[in-house]
């Protein structure tokens, strides 16, 4: 169980789009990607786990076809021009990891608050029981201009761009707000990664607005994610609940 555990806590997920600039008009083959530093392997879509996967264009919410136990995960015909928002929002799933283990990754993931909570209930050298679930997005602009922007999908936790990444050139800002609930979130380790230079993360803590900026130094595809982390609820089988939330797009 701990071996099968490890890449499925340690590793971040993202939504990978054939194209992030799809012609309108076509379809656009939708992946899932498991690993860390920005590489990643395919992750096979499992409907048992998964509680939404779709596509939000200008007009409202498109059909999109889902295939079950394949790469590419999802299908999506694009219709009309501008932004598109692919959203991909998993079950819980449990996990339980050794102690060393699981303070290692509460570290790495920026959680110092749940190693503080851990040492004062003399919980340091318990096994790690969580149950962790996934909210992903994909930002994709279709046709010539660039028209549009972000928005909510309704994800527990949730990155959301505020402003277009389309209309921005490499050694711009890019503002996203973090969600959770609704509500912002402050004081979240949240990191940006580009594709071409995967190992060199962008880290800010997020403010009291939910709010992070980063200067994106390069065009290309960038990853921004996050993880939150809080005591489980009563009658689950774990101490703690993760949510990890990611967006992906690309900078012309």
């Amino acid at each position: 169980m701990v071996l099968a555990a490890r890449p499925a806590v340690a590793h971040d997920f993202w939504i990978a789009p054939a194209s992030f600039n799809p012609r309108v008009g076509t379809t656009v083959a939708l992946s899932l990607r498991v690993g860390e530093h920005f590489r990643g392997e395919p992750a096979l879509l499992d409907p048992m786990r998964i509680e939404r996967f779709f596509a939000v264009g200008p007009g409202g919410e498109s059909p999109m076809t889902v295939r079950a136990g394949n790469d590419p995960a999802g299908l999506v015909r694009i219709e009309t021009p501008g932004l598109w928002i692919v959203g991909y929002r998993s079950r819980p799933s449990s996990v339980v990891l050794p102690a060393e283990l699981f303070e290692r990754y509460l570290a790495q993931e920026g959680l110092e608050r749940i190693i503080d909570m851990r040492a004062r209930r003399g919980e340091t050298a318990k096994w790690g029981e969580e149950i962790y679930s996934r909210c992903a997005k994909s930002i994709l602009s279709a046709g010539a201009a660039a028209n549009g922007g972000d928005r909510p999908l309704g994800f527990t936790l949730e990155l959301i761009a505020e402003t277009n990444p389309y209309a921005l050139r490499s050694g711009q800002e890019l503002t996203v707000r973090l969600l959770h609930e609704g509500k912002p979130l402050p004081a979240a380790l949240v990191v940006a990664m580009n594709s071409d230079e995967p190992d060199r993360r962008l880290s800010v803590r997020s403010g009291s607005d939910g709010r992070a900026t980063f200067r994106l130094s390069r065009p290309g595809v960038w990853l921004i994610k996050t993880v939150h982390m809080i005591p489980a609820l009563p009658g689950n089988r774990a101490d703690w609940e993760s949510l990890w939330a990611s967006l992906t797009f690309e900078v012309p």
